[in-house]
């Protein structure tokens, strides 16, 4: 008798398991930091397939001219075998495959004409890739680029990460007065061991006064408005999210990089957006 009770708990245990186990990743909690955020846009990832074409597109105009960081990959577009999303999560993967006369391959999305705005709080939990020659990057880009070029209309670096040196995470902003061509770039670090082994929070909280930049809970650093004009505060236009993972380049490839490491993935778990409420 008791072997037959027992034989029925396991049977259904195990179906209990199996339950569980097929369910579909629940959404996160949104969380925001406070009552004055609202969600205004999102992509939680809870689907199977490439990105969701009414939020994302794919970034391929710099493939000619190597992105002007003379980076070794070769962007694709739409091609699954660089970019998914299943269980959960948002992969970009980089290859070792030539293409185009590029060695790599690799996928920048970008949110330009289907996610476009004008301050606000930037939340992308992701998994980072490391080795020597990887460069993933969670950034903003101007939509309309009114003042000008690179740099002169702004450039956001939520999170940046060079493979060679794993451990740092760096956040930095870009203008016409301060850019790394002039070495007057404005930016911090911020060390993070399991960057690559865990899923942290990198945030953007962008105002008229100031740009803020978090990794998880941490406000690590900040670039005020000097209000002096565009060469020293562009932030005051439309802008667009990107996420990409270069390969090589300026930086990314200062030490070379490793071919033993491919292939390498990017994961996000999910991209939120929230606008204040002005009371």
């Amino acid at each position: 008798m008791a072997s037959n009770i027992f034989k029925k708990i396991t049977i259904s245990s195990l179906f209990l398991l199996l339950a569980t186990t097929c369910l579909p990743k629940p959404n996160p909690p949104y969380n925001p930091p406070s009552e004055q955020w609202v969600l205004v846009w999102n992509d939680e990832f809870n689907y199977n397939g490439l990105p969701d074409s009414t939020k994302w597109s794919y970034d391929t105009e710099g493939n000619i001219t190597s992105w002007g960081n003379n980076e070794l990959q070769y962007y694709t577009d739409s091609d699954s075998s660089n970019v998914w999303v299943s269980d959960g999560k948002l992969t970009i993967k980089a290859q070792k495959k030539d293409t185009v006369g590029k060695p790599y391959t690799s996928a920048r999305l970008v949110s330009r004409g289907k996610g476009d705005w004008l301050y606000g709080r930037f939340e992308i939990r992701a998994k980072l890739p490391t080795g020597r020659g990887t460069w993933p990057a969670i950034w903003m880009l101007p939509i309309d680029w009114e003042y000008g070029g690179w740099p002169s209309s702004g450039e956001i670096d939520i999170m940046e990460n060079v493979g060679f040196n794993p451990d740092t995470i760096v956040g930095t902003v870009h203008l016409e007065r301060y850019n790394h061509l002039l070495g007057t770039q404005k930016g911090k670090p911020i060390y993070n061991p399991t960057s690559y082994k865990e899923f942290h929070t990198y945030v953007l909280e962008w105002e008229a006064d100031e740009c803020r930049i978090y990794q998880d809970s941490v406000h690590y650093f900040t670039f005020k408005n000097e209000h002096k004009g565009s060469e020293y505060w562009p932030f005051d236009k439309r802008f667009h999210l990107l996420l990409n993972l270069a390969i090589g380049g300026t930086w990314g490839g200062r030490m070379g990089v490793d071919d033993t490491l491919f292939p390498q993935k990017f994961e996000i778990d999910y991209v939120r957006v929230y606008e204040k409420v002005l009371k």
